[in-house]
């Protein structure tokens, strides 16, 4: 009997160590469905179907699942609406470089270019958020085409899109599947004259920063080695937390808006910054100080800030060649300035929120998510929201070298959080998953509570219900605008998501939440903690720009003059603390 050509597709992916695909069912997707029904699925040697709510959440938890695993993950959609739906979450994925193939499936192939119901062409559409598109036009073709996209994917760490139309699909196989076998990417070694510029440069500068991203993962002791022997401080961009932060002497912490800790100041008052595997896009941010950049990717070399020494390499060869030809630095006095100014800034202004909050109603964010990170298992797994919750998951959730962050740190997409806990979940079910939501993002893909309900995940959703949409009122501020339009009406989510099948508890009372959490780590299915945190905690930046200063006193002005002095002084009190001092 000859095989349908859905078969072989999936029998490639399986060959490739796929596990599961994130999906909505739909007609012209039916064949590839059906295939997957017949691998008989995980348990039986297959591919599971993960029926989800949204296809933007099978994006998101397919783009969680590659980020965690480094393997090859997979979505899918129908025609028009169905693969459109994908566009968001593959977006965040191909910028995050997580390893994902989309299935796009397409209306009969007859029926394209003539304006038929729900034409679209996916093969266009994804160009942009992917490294490989092409579209299936024959049986004999498919084979090759799906092979090279799991390649692309895998190779170029990227979104590879194949478009496949319902009728493609139910042919039968006509050409064999290539091989697949896998690539264990190698490591990209500097020139030997970058090196020797990038040694003069250190060995010249009295003062030296480091300011480490994603691109450090796999060289936490070679940096830290670095730093002990140049004494430099060493910052960190949101990405680079997980891989730098931990069991690090010389961390001081991050720069930007979601930042904290003396970084902003260290990596300024330096002769020469080194920016290591890091394309950190807030230039406002970087100091017009003498730079250093080392990078695998040659592209992002001075993108975001003029570069004196560029250098194309991985981080670890990269520092492996680059010890031996630089002297330790004698003086240690930058490094240790910088440091107690951060031990300083970490105690008065990133722990204020942290000591005598357990009394203090609204919630205090920063108190909960303190709380969280100490009663969350060492190896658990933090997805966290867009906006503010980036902001407290950053500054309080320690990393500790086995546990792991994520978001939608590059993207930027709101409603992250939930479906990429649910990747995560299937990925690794032993392992305790927090989803750090906010009421924002949580209500924009509230459906796909009913997918951990419906699957039994065991995940947690830490949800900071402010009712309004924090960072966005922040930056309204910022630019000296009075918040408007980012209220969010009081809803019960934790009513709602008993109602779904979840353990879940609403908590007003902030001498409640340690125990809220534990109960709902202990559950053995779907969990809520819903916190009732304060509306007018916002984001202190560590350093604070005359800028920001004028926005927001004049923003202050139109709150007092339209809305009345008391709301002024309620978001006076709620971040006077926070405030960062010398």
């Amino acid at each position: 009997m000859a095989k349908e050509l859905a078969t072989q597709l999936i029998e490639q992916l399986h060959s490739a160590g796929v596990r599961r695909i994130y999906g909505i069912v739909g007609d012209s997707l039916n064949p590839i469905v059906d295939a997957v029904r017949r691998s008989g699925g995980s348990r039986k040697g297959g591919i599971d179907w993960v029926h989800v709510r949204h296809e933007e959440a099978a994006a998101f938890a397919a783009s969680a699942e590659a980020q965690l695993t480094g393997e090859l993950a997979v979505c899918a959609g129908s025609c028009g609406p169905g693969n459109l739906h994908l566009i968001n979450g593959l977006y965040d994925a191909n910028r995050s470089g997580a390893p994902v193939l989309a299935i796009a499936s397409h209306i009969p192939s007859k029926q394209i270019g003539s304006g038929f119901f729900q034409e679209t062409h996916p093969d266009r559409l994804f160009n942009e958020c992917s490294v490989y598109s092409e579209m299936v036009s024959t049986a004999e073709q498919a084979p090759r085409v799906v092979n090279s996209a799991m390649r692309h994917a895998v190779g170029r760490g990227g979104v590879a899109v194949v478009t496949l139309p319902g009728d493609i699909a139910n042919l039968d196989a006509e050409a064999d599947s290539p091989l697949y076998s896998p690539v264990t990417q190698g490591s990209v070694t500097p020139a030997p004259e970058s090196l020797q510029e990038l040694a003069d440069a250190i060995n010249d500068a009295g003062k030296v920063a480091i300011f480490a991203g994603y691109g450090v993962k796999g060289a936490h002791d070679e940096v830290i080695a670095l730093a002990e022997k140049i004494s430099a401080p060493i910052g960190h961009s949101l990405r680079g937390k997980d891989f730098i932060q931990y069991k690090n002497p010389y961390d001081i912490g991050m720069t930007g808006l979601l930042g904290y800790g003396a970084a902003a100041e260290g990596i300024e008052d330096a002769d020469l910054l080194i920016l290591l595997g890091t394309d950190f896009p807030y230039d406002q941010f970087l100091p017009s100080t003498r730079t250093a950049q080392v990078d695998r990717d040659p592209a992002v070399l001075g993108r975001r800030t003029d570069v004196d020494v560029a250098v194309h390499g991985d981080v670890l060869p990269t520092l492996a060649a680059l010890m031996p030809l630089i002297k330790a630095k004698k003086s240690t006095r930058f490094l240790d300035q910088i440091l107690k100014k951060h031990d300083r800034l970490m105690n008065k202004a990133v722990g204020a929120y942290t000591r005598k909050a357990e009394k203090l109603t609204p919630i205090h964010p920063e108190y909960a998510a303190s709380l969280l990170d100490q009663v969350a298992d060492d190896d658990a797994i933090f997805t966290a929201d867009t906006g503010m919750c980036n902001v407290w998951t950053a500054r309080y959730i320690n990393p500790l070298g086995s546990r792991r962050l994520i978001g939608s740190y590059l993207h930027g997409s709101m409603a992250n959080a939930l479906p990429q806990a649910i990747g995560a979940q299937l990925a690794y079910p032993k392992r305790q998953v927090v989803s750090v939501s906010g009421d924002g993002g949580l209500s924009m893909l509230l459906g796909e509570m009913i997918t951990a309900a419906a699957y039994k995940l065991p995940l947690t959703i830490v949800l900071f219900n402010n009712s309004t949409l924090g960072m966005v009122k922040l930056e309204m501020l910022v630019d000296g605008l009075p918040d408007f339009a980012v209220d969010v009406p009081d809803t019960n989510y934790a009513a709602v998501a008993t109602a779904m099948g979840f353990h879940a508890e609403r908590v007003t009372d902030p001498r409640n939440i340690e125990k809220a959490y534990r109960k709902a780590f202990a559950h053995k299915g779907p969990a809520l903690v819903e916190l009732i945190t304060d509306p007018n905690a916002l984001s202190i930046p560590p350093k604070i720009s005359g800028g920001q200063v004028m926005g927001f006193a004049s923003a202050m002005s139109k709150v007092v003059l339209n809305r009345g002095a008391g709301e002024a002084v309620s978001m006076a009190r709620s971040n006077i603390r926070n405030i960062p001092r010398g």
